[in-house]
């Protein structure tokens, strides 16, 4: 049978992707390169 304990923490984390990659890691760079490309094919 279950106990009546207080639950430690929620099942998901409702953090940002920002928050979590440091400022420094390499994925920034790709993204940002992702980014200008995907503008550029905006207008067509």
């Amino acid at each position: 049978m279950r106990s009546d304990r207080e639950r430690s923490g929620s099942l998901f984390s409702y953090v940002s992707i920002e928050e979590r990659i440091p400022a420094s890691h390499p994925l920034w760079r790709i993204c940002k390169l992702a980014d200008q490309t995907l503008d550029r094919l905006n207008p067509t």
